[in-house]
C-alpha cells in the first residue's frame, strides 16, 4: 500500500502525464503524399510518434501509410478524393466496396484507429463551378449507409473538409455570418445530416490566403500577437482573423438551428516558400502562435477551449500541383526529407525531431556549364522542360531563390530536374548547356538540394527526350528581363 506521500508524488505525476496527453492530442498533421520521393510510411510514422503527434489526416487510402499506422494509436481521418465522389454517389454497393477495402479491413485485420472518412475534398470551391455539388450529399449518405453496415457506426464518423468560402458575412462581423446563398440549401441539408449522425462539421481555414488574394490585407491580423487593428462584434472582440472566420462559420451554424455541432479545422498552418509572404519567419509566427493559443487552452469569443484542428501540413509535396500558387509545394513544418525547416514546439519538447534513417543521393549536382552560351536557342526550351519535370517553385519574385542571376536560375532548374530524376547521368544531358558537378552550388539561402533516396530510386526513370520543343516558362521570361 502506497503511503501518504508517495501517492501524493505520483497523483502529481499523473496529473502532469495527463495534462501533457491532452496537450498533445489536441492538435493534428495532414500528412500529404504528392511527391516525387516520398519517404517510407515506416519512417513517417516514426516521425510522427517521436513528435508527440498523435492524429493524423490523410487524403486518400493509401494501403501502405493505412498499414504503417497499425497498433500505433495515433487516430486517423483518411479521405475520399473528390474524382471518387460521382461513383460513390451513385452506387450504395460502390460506397461499401469502398469502406470495406479502405476501413473495416485496416480497422479489423491491423488495428488502425480510424475515427473519420472525410467524403471529398474542399469540394464547394467555386473554382469547381459546382462541378460536386450535386453528389457530395448522396456520397456522404452512402458512405454512412455503408459504415453503419459495416458495424463501425460507433467508432467512426463521416464528415466533408470544406474550405470556408462556403460561408460569408456581408459586413465582415462574424454575427452576420450565414451560407453562401447559392449552396445555402445544399450546406443546411449537410449539415442536418452531419448532426442527425453525431459527426463534425469540417473546415479549413487559411489567412495565408486572405493575404495571398488581397494585398491590402491587414498583415498583422493574420497572427495571434494581437498587434493588427481588432473587430468589435458587439462586444466580442478578434485581434485575428482566424478566430474571426472561425466564429462567421459559428453564427452561421448557430442561426440555422445548429449552434452545437462538432466543429473540426481541417487544415490551418502557413507556407514557407513559393511567395513573398510565404517565408519561414511568418511561418514558425503563425503556427507557433496557434500552437501557443492551444496549449492555453484558449479558443474563440463563441468557443472557448483549443480547437480540434489537423496542422497543414506535416511534410512538403513537390508533386502537388502549383495552380493555386506556387506555394502550394511549400506547407511542410517538415522538408520532404523529414528535416524540421524551423523550430516549433508541438508541446512535446522545445522543438521538432527529425526522421532518423534517412539516406541521399551522392553530392553531385547538374548546373549550367561554364562553357554554355547564355543566347543558346534551346536554352529557354531546356529550362522550360526541367521545371516542367521537377520543382522551380522556390525561384519565383520573393521566394528563397528569387534573387538568383540568370545562370544560377538555369543551374537550379537543370539541377532540379536532375535530383528527381535519381541523378541519372541521362537527366544531366542539355545539349551543349549542362554538367555533372561534385561541388555544392547553393547561394546562400537558396539550397541546390539533393534528393533523398526512394524505393525506386536505383531504378531507371523514363527520361523524356531532352530537345523536344517546350513553351519557354514565364520563369525563364522574367529571369531574362531582371538580367536585360
Amino acid at each position: 500500500m502506497l503511503s501518504k506521500g508517495v501517492f501524493a508524488v505520483f497523483f502529481v505525476i499523473t496529473l502532469l502525464y495527463g495534462s501533457l496527453l491532452i496537450e498533445v492530442e489536441g492538435i493534428g498533421v495532414n500528412w500529404g503524399s504528392q511527391a516525387r520521393h516520398p519517404l517510407p510510411p515506416a519512417t513517417v510514422v516514426r516521425l510522427l510518434r517521436e513528435n508527440g503527434i498523435q492524429k493524423v489526416k490523410l487524403f486518400e487510402a493509401d494501403s501502405a501509410i493505412l498499414k504503417a499506422l497499425s497498433r500505433t494509436g495515433i487516430q486517423v481521418m483518411v479521405g475520399i478524393p473528390n474524382d471518387l465522389l460521382a461513383p460513390i454517389a451513385g452506387s450504395v454497393a460502390a460506397a461499401e466496396r469502398w469502406v470495406s477495402q479502405n476501413v473495416s479491413a485496416h480497422v479489423s485485420s491491423n488495428g488502425v484507429d480510424i475515427r473519420y472518412v472525410a467524403v471529398g475534398n474542399e469540394p464547394f470551391l467555386k473554382a469547381f463551378n459546382g462541378t460536386f455539388e450535386s453528389i457530395t450529399l448522396p456520397a456522404l449518405q452512402n458512405i454512412q449507409s455503408a459504415i453503419i453496415k459495416a458495424g463501425l457506426a460507433t467508432q467512426v464518423k463521416v464528415t466533408v473538409p470544406l474550405n470556408a468560402d462556403v460561408y460569408q458575412s456581408a459586413s465582415n462581423l462574424p454575427s452576420d455570418g450565414d451560407f453562401r446563398p447559392e449552396i445555402r440549401d445544399l450546406m443546411l441539408n449537410i449539415v442536418k445530416f452531419l448532426s442527425d449522425n453525431q459527426a463534425p462539421f469540417t473546415i479549413n481555414i487559411y489567412p495565408f490566403i486572405s493575404l495571398y488574394n488581397d494585398p491590402n490585407f491587414p498583415v498583422e491580423f493574420a497572427f495571434f500577437d494581437g498587434t493588427g487593428a481588432p473587430i468589435n462584434d458587439n462586444g466580442r472582440i478578434y485581434d485575428n482573423v482566424l478566430d474571426a472566420n472561425y466564429d462567421t462559420l459559428v453564427w452561421s451554424l448557430q442561426k440555422n438551428g445548429f449552434g452545437n455541432l462538432t466543429i473540426i479545422v481541417g487544415e490551418v498552418g502557413w507556407p514557407t516558400d513559393g511567395d513573398k509572404n510565404a517565408n519561414m519567419l511568418y511561418a514558425r509566427r503563425y503556427n507557433q502562435g496557434f500552437m501557443n493559443r492551444q496549449k492555453a487552452n484558449k479558443g474563440t469569443p463563441m468557443r472557448p477551449g483549443a480547437m480540434d484542428a489537423y496542422l497543414f501540413s506535416l511534410i512538403d509535396e513537390d508533386a502537388k500541383s502549383i495552380q493555386p500558387g506556387n506555394f502550394e509545394r511549400h506547407w511542410g513544418i517538415f522538408y520532404i526529407d523529414g528535416h524540421p525547416k524551423y523550430q516549433l514546439s508541438l508541446g512535446t519538447g522545445n522543438g521538432l525531431i527529425p526522421a532518423k534513417d534517412v539516406h541521399y543521393l551522392a553530392k553531385k549536382w547538374c548546373i549550367l556549364a561554364p562553357t554554355a552560351n547564355l543566347q543558346d536557342p534551346q536554352l529557354g526550351p531546356s529550362v522550360s522542360y526541367a521545371c516542367d519535370h521537377a520543382d522551380c517553385t522556390s525561384l519565383g519574385y520573393g521566394s528563397s531563390c528569387g534573387s538568383l542571376n540568370l545562370a544560377q536560375n538555369v543551374s537550379y532548374a537543370f539541377n532540379s530536374y536532375y535530383q528527381v530524376s535519381n541523378q541519372l547521368d541521362s537527366a544531366c544531358k542539355f545539349p551543349g548547356l549542362s554538367i555533372i558537378t561534385n561541388r555544392d552550388p547553393s547561394v546562400g539561402s537558396c539550397k541546390f538540394k539533393i534528393m533523398i533516396k526512394s524505393d525506386d530510386s536505383s531504378e531507371a526513370s523514363t527520361i523524356m527526350p531532352l530537345t523536344r520543343p517546350r513553351a519557354v516558362l514565364l520563369l525563364f521570361l522574367m529571369c531574362l528581363y531582371i538580367v536585360l
